[in-house]
């Protein structure tokens, strides 16, 4: 049965197979089974488990669907949403654990994240798996301040203005951004409820939109932004290559791509001091501060998981991105990754 685009009805279709069904038919006799079994189910017969081909391609397929969490190996299904409960669990503790965990270095690598950026007034973002805002009100913070910059410039450059038409100015400049808007996308509802309340509190109205959805789909049209940054996010994603396709599509030609993320140290002394922090006493910080030693066990270990410097720009590369380039931060623990779509 074929089924017609167009008017939606199922019609039948020419067996092409027939000639060849007769001819066998004809060599082996009313032999059904022999047929049936040879032309008709190869599929069931081959991916039968007593049959080693079969056994073979069923354990492919398997070995295809599993990915690790952590340590831990599961099915790709299943990382989806305990990456999901980790992180609806850490949600209310996120920033203070960020602070604990990183001695407050990670305002610094946000900081530089941002620096580097150096976005312009009118600069439209997307920050994937950004749901607590970080790096949103710092992009906000930092396009304000440039705004505010040039105005000012425009200002002494009319040094005939009167006071009255100086203050006129100011009272008149609606869009304190230039236009800037910054889109935070994040897959769970829990950090993203954290983001929205840290906005109101600090007075965040204009410029700022919250949106639930997956880095691996994003529910964005192609071409619309001029930046996308995740940070400290990617490394979650069951498909990592299928989320840096996705930032490649809606970035617009010409936009840039930027990941904080940490990565692989090249210090070997602060290795290991590194890892003996990270494996004993992490997990107590977020036993002792959060109630909460397994999610934090798993984000120490997802971090030796995550590929090296050079394997995740080659996975960048054949995403599509083209001038790319990483910076390594404090040793190696965390870098920027950068590339364009040209």
């Amino acid at each position: 049965m074929q089924r017609d685009v167009l008017s939606g009805y199922w019609h039948p279709t020419v067996n092409m197979a027939a000639p060849r069904s007769c001819a066998l038919w004809d060599y082996y006799g009313r032999r059904w089974s022999r047929v049936m079994r040879g032309c008709w189910l190869p599929r069931l017969r081959s991916s039968w488990p007593g049959n080693p081909l079969g056994a073979r391609l069923l354990s492919q397929q398997n070995q295809a669907t599993k990915t690790h969490f952590g340590f831990e190996t599961v099915s790709e299904e299943e990382k989806g949403g305990k990456v999901y409960q980790v992180f609806e669990s850490v949600a209310k503790n996120y920033d203070v654990m960020n602070d604990m965990m990183s001695l407050g270095i990670h305002r610094i690598w946000k900081d530089l994240l941002l620096w580097k950026m150096h976005p312009f007034p009118g600069t439209q973002l997307l920050d994937v798996a950004g749901g607590t805002g970080d790096i949103a009100f710092r992009f906000l913070n930092y396009v304000q301040g440039q705004h505010q910059i040039k105005q000012k410039r425009q200002l002494r450059a009319q040094q005939n203005l009167s006071w009255e038409e100086i203050a006129q100015k100011y009272q008149n400049e609606e869009d304190s951004l230039g236009g800037s808007q910054v889109m935070v996308c994040d897959i769970n509802k829990e950090m993203l409820k954290i983001g929205r309340q840290k906005a109101c509190a600090r007075g965040y109205k204009t410029g700022l939109a919250w949106i639930l959805g997956d880095a691996e789909e994003l529910p964005f049209d192609d071409d619309k932004f001029d930046v996308y940054t995740i940070a400290f996010g990617i490394r979650n994603v069951t498909h990592i290559d299928q989320a840096l396709q996705e930032a490649h599509r809606v970035l617009k030609p010409g936009g840039r791509f930027l990941c904080l993320e940490f990565s692989q140290v090249n210090n070997p002394l602060v290795s290991r001091l590194y890892d003996l922090y990270s494996f004993q006493v992490i997990p107590v910080l977020g036993e002792v501060i959060a109630g909460d030693w397994k999610s934090y066990q798993y984000l120490v270990e997802s971090i030796r998981q995550f590929p090296s410097q050079e394997e995740f720009k080659e996975m960048i590369e054949d995403a599509g991105f083209q001038k790319v380039t990483y910076e390594n931060l404090t040793s190696g623990i965390v870098a920027i990754h950068s590339g364009f779509k040209l």
